[in-house]
């Protein structure tokens, strides 16, 4: 039961160029146990990104190993342990937000029933219920990242991997769709990775924060959040907040530092 649910040991990742080998990642050591929110968070570069683009198989360590669910990347890709949502939404425009969310239940083979009760359960996940006929151009870019999480839980995986879903957002959204995450986080106890550029959004949402430093990608600090999981927009104002905010700031300038 206290299996991790991710492992990478002395993962490396090397990418040859041109110009000479990009140290992509270097010896990363990490568990990540089942139910956690992780934030990774560091300067552009440190290989945030990258860590997650190698738990779906998108990228391929040049040393070290990752395990998902007990098996390699390739088999839990082959499995399905995970959903994937990007910076951008990524939705076909000529598609419903429906048909969107459909679209890998139809590539896995689900029956019609199957997929109409997927979609309207995902839908209510994300407060979106009654938007299925509505296309993505009709819906504001906070709505269609929603429906981008829906579409990436319609297959019910144990994992959801979340590239800087709300970067592009403004505050504002930002901050609602932060309090959606986390209730939906609540009510499907996901294990959820999460990169943010984000001090306030990491110490918000996560229960564990990996503080990475600058190319070479290696951990600087893995911070374990002391707030309850029950949060509220205004625990920001808590002194415990900014205690640990200050601890991830901290190990950002240590990272600059030991470059």
């Amino acid at each position: 039961m206290n299996n991790p649910v991710i492992s990478a040991n002395k993962l490396s990742l090397t990418y040859q160029t041109n110009d000479g080998p990009v140290h992509a990642l270097q010896d990363i050591n990490l568990d990540i146990k089942k139910g956690e929110f992780v934030s990774f968070i560091g300067p552009s570069g440190c290989g945030k990104t990258t860590f997650l683009r190698v738990i779906a198989e998108l990228e391929t360590p040049t040393n070290g190993t990752i395990q998902v669910n007990g098996m390699s990347a390739s088999e839990a890709r082959m499995q399905r342990a995970y959903g994937y949502v990007f910076q951008a939404a990524g939705l076909y425009p000529w598609r419903t937000i429906g048909g969107n969310i459909k679209l890998p239940l139809e590539i896995m083979g689900y029956s019609k029933e199957q997929r109409e009760e997927r979609v309207a359960h995902v839908l209510e996940l994300v407060e979106l219920s009654g938007f299925d006929k509505k296309f993505p151009w009709q819906l504001s870019g906070g709505m269609q990242q929603r429906a981008s999480i829906a579409r990436a839980l319609a297959f019910d995986a144990d994992i959801l991997l979340m590239d800087e879903p709300f970067g592009a957002l403004d505050e504002i959204v930002r901050d609602h769709l932060n309090e959606q995450l986390l209730k939906l986080w609540a009510r499907t106890q996901k294990t959820i990775g999460f990169v943010t550029h984000s001090i306030p959004e990491a110490v918000f949402l996560s229960t564990k924060i990996v503080v990475m430093s600058p190319r070479p990608g290696r951990i600087a600090n893995i911070i374990e959040s002391t707030l309850p999981r029950d949060r509220s927009l205004d625990i920001r104002e808590s002194q415990e907040f900014l205690d640990i905010a200050a601890e991830v700031r901290d190990g950002l300038r240590t990272g600059h530092a030991d470059e």
